[in-house]
């Protein structure tokens, strides 16, 4: 680890609540996870938030489809500096053995390219619909994904403007938790099959303000050669059911790039483009 990101993850706050943390996040409905509130030290965190791009800036890629509405930035070399070194550390080898501890899952690795992840901004209108996460890396063949970290970035955000991370039930009958996107609030949590979440409706919050947060995954190596790898599973809510054809066919554009990216190595930017040419937004 540099020694530039080694002290910037409070580990005093944290390490003497670690089987207490663990125990938690076992117990966690309706699949394990944990919340934790002032999660990285404030200033860090502040300081990112003042560099924090915005929405209109040419770096962001558009991912604007029938099941989400947001940007995204994963190229570690386009972070301005903060945000940088705040994502380094969280993919340090002692964040991540500390991760490993957190969620009982041994062998844990991080993952510098930051596929799917890194920084995430959506504004008013913006949502992601109900999903599990694709289960392998696309470009790492034997990387199994096992967990995802969201640290929210946003300072004094309504619960009336909508964005609430949903944790749903594996028959996607019962949302289970519902995750205010707070500053400084982080949420863990395994990825499953079922593992199901998103924050389906709409923002509602003013023009002027962003949903944003920093979203690190991490992986453990999959020896298994019978297991089959799954693209980004999303589902509809009950209640939705008219909406469930067009979901389904924008799951298999997904599923389908997913594969093409594997295979040829195209970038999401690209992925964006081919989805919103296929799948109308949402209304």
């Amino acid at each position: 680890m540099s020694e530039n990101s080694k002290d910037l993850f409070p580990y005093t706050r944290w390490v003497d609540q670690l089987e207490e943390l663990a125990g938690r996040y076992q117990q966690g409905d309706p699949f394990p996870h944990i919340s934790l509130d002032n999660f990285h030290d404030e200033g860090v965190l502040g300081k990112g938030l003042e560099e924090f791009p915005d929405p209109d800036e040419d770096a962001w890629v558009q991912y604007r489809h029938y099941n989400e509405n947001k940007t995204g930035l994963s190229k570690r070399s386009q972070f301005p500096e903060a945000i940088g070194s705040i994502i380094d550390d969280l993919n340090s080898p002692r964040f991540v053995d500390f991760l490993s501890q957190l969620t009982g899952i041994p062998g844990l690795m991080p993952d510098p390219g930051l596929e799917g992840g890194g920084m995430h901004q959506s504004g008013r209108g913006g949502f992601l619909n109900m999903h599990a996460d694709f289960t392998m890396h696309h470009k790492q063949k034997n990387w199994r994904r096992r967990c995802n970290l969201i640290l929210y970035l946003n300072r004094d955000w309504q619960e009336e403007w909508g964005g609430s991370l949903e944790l749903w039930d594996k028959e996607m009958r019962d949302m289970r938790a519902k995750i205010l996107p707070i500053f400084n609030r982080a949420v863990i949590f395994s990825t499953t099959d079922t593992s199901y979440h998103g924050h389906p409706d709409p923002m509602t919050c003013p023009p002027d303000r962003y949903r944003r947060s920093l979203a690190l995954y991490y992986y453990t190596l999959q020896e298994d050669p019978t297991y089959r790898a799954r693209s980004t599973d999303y589902k509809t809510r009950p209640g939705e059911s008219w909406q469930a054809p067009l979901v389904w066919f924008d799951k298999k554009l997904v599923h389908i790039y997913s594969k093409i990216k594997s295979r040829l190595g195209l970038s999401d930017d690209f992925a964006g483009k081919i989805l919103g040419f296929f799948s109308r937004k949402r209304k």
